[in-house]
């Protein structure tokens, strides 16, 4: 699956939500961290400034602005065809790709992204906010970190995705009591309660080893009058939807190793005389650092 579909499918699932799959459930304090550093790099944008967002995702970023300067022009675009709606005062355009953005030179007095500019070619995508940048311009990036929460939180989510469809195979395993002589929707719905049961211990109960068991055994019992084929395509879906997150994750594993390549980004943007001005860390309250943020100009 490609990062675009998997992206796609996780902001349908997951657009404004408060904690989800990507982050951890103590998402509230790692939001704080994130607004307090895009409301310090915001400041000092003149009156009016035109600002781009890339890999926008929901908008959540350009919503955060829009809350602190209305009258910032704020534009956002993801590689993602399928988006939420964009914050209100803002645009978000899906389908675009950093490398080849559909503006003219010197349009913005600010390119900023959270959390995807290294999903992109840094070399590329480098050049293409050098193109676009207006002169005097500055660059704002909140880069994740490979030794971060973020990134160990979903390698969690993978190793649970992992345990439960793949080590116990739980699916299939759901649809073989469905069809079997002396099975059905009742015998096949215990078996998914009993390996949610066990993977809530091994993995926590708000763990995808909870989730798939639960949301299998849900799909078995409401699917009971609608028929076997009914339940059969819900448990597909299942299945489809757990793929996705294991693209996505890997998307964001190949992203941290990009990001903690920190020479290479630097020496993308020197050769369009952009230069470094600051590196600071993003952290939770316990002082551990979630992210980087990177500033050139």
């Amino acid at each position: 699956m490609s990062d675009a579909a998997a992206w796609s499918d996780f902001w349908a699932a997951n657009a404004g939500a408060t904690q989800g799959g990507c982050l951890p459930k103590r998402w509230a304090a790692i939001e704080d961290a994130q607004r307090t550093a895009w409301r310090g790099f915001i400041a000092n944008l003149p009156k009016g400034a035109q600002l781009l967002d890339l890999a926008t995702g929901d908008g959540r970023v350009l919503g955060w602005m829009r809350a602190e300067r209305a009258d910032l022009a704020l534009e956002g675009i993801d590689l993602a065809p399928d988006l939420p709606a964009a914050p209100e005062g803002t645009i978000t355009r899906g389908g675009v790709a950093m490398e080849a953005l559909p503006f003219t030179d010197a349009t913005f007095a600010a390119v900023v992204s959270q959390f995807g500019f290294e999903y992109g070619d840094v070399g590329k995508v480098a050049a293409e906010i050098a193109r676009v940048l207006a002169p005097g311009g500055t660059v704002g990036l909140m880069v994740h970190r490979g030794d971060g929460p973020i990134l160990e939180h979903n390698l969690a989510r993978r190793a649970a995705i992992d345990w439960v469809l793949g080590e116990q195979k739980l699916a299939q395993v759901v649809v073989t009591a469905l069809e079997a002589p002396n099975g059905g929707p009742q015998v096949a719905a215990q078996v998914a309660a009993a390996v949610g049961i066990v993977g809530a211990r091994k993995f926590g109960d708000e763990s995808p080893a909870w989730e798939i068991p639960e949301a299998l055994r849900r799909a078995v019992l409401m699917g009971t009058q609608a028929g076997d084929a009914a339940i059969r395509a819900t448990i597909a879906e299942i299945e489809m939807r757990a793929a996705n997150e294991i693209g996505r994750i890997a998307s964001l594993e190949r992203a941290c190793a990009t990001a903690d390549r920190r020479e290479e980004i630097i020496a993308g943007f020197a050769t369009h005389d952009l230069h470094e001005q600051a590196s600071e860390d993003v952290c939770e309250p316990s002082g551990r650092a979630l992210a980087s943020f990177l500033t050139f100009s």
